[in-house]
């Protein structure tokens, strides 16, 4: 299985070998290869205040418009929970800023809708691009999360590069 049942996004298995082929081409060739790592903003609370079904429901809705957004090159999968990466092959730090705020700007102003009440849905993003020498993937996640996390320390719905 390489794709996850809820969000038919790719699952945390198929990233790390995506990760791994990216890594060794990214090294080979000299070409950048970045990362978004993002997760959905108070998702607890969407759990608790209006139940799982609607969480279930708001990630695989937030799935749909990501994935829509991917290019077929790249990968979108989900890391866990309610996380989420974006491997961006062949891009550079400014052009994964940009698609990172468009993401975040489009999941902000989409409409998620339980009981025909509009849900607050926001997430915070980490952007980080694989330096010259990079080999590993899970280092390479561990520097988006770090992102991922000052995202969320500096008050979340935001992307930090």
């Amino acid at each position: 299985m390489i794709v996850d049942g809820l969000t038919q996004a790719h699952n945390r298995r198929f990233l790390l070998e995506f990760l791994d082929r990216e890594l060794a081409r990214h090294q080979r060739h000299q070409r950048p290869l970045s990362l978004l790592l993002f997760d959905l903003d108070d998702f607890k609370r969407i759990n608790d205040d209006w139940g799982h079904l609607t969480g279930d429901a708001v990630l695989r809705e937030l799935a749909e418009l990501v994935r829509a957004r991917v290019r077929r090159e790249d990968c979108f999968a989900r890391w866990g929970g309610e996380e989420f990466a974006v491997a961006l092959s062949e891009t550079d730090p400014e052009a994964a800023q940009l698609f990172a705020e468009r993401v975040r700007r489009l999941v902000e102003e989409h409409e998620f809708r339980a009981n025909g009440e509009r849900l607050p849905v926001t997430i915070s993003v980490g952007v980080a691009t694989a330096p010259p020498d990079l080999r590993d993937a899970e280092a390479f996640l561990a520097a988006a999360d770090a992102l991922l996390y000052e995202a969320k320390r500096q008050g979340r719905n935001r992307v930090v590069r």
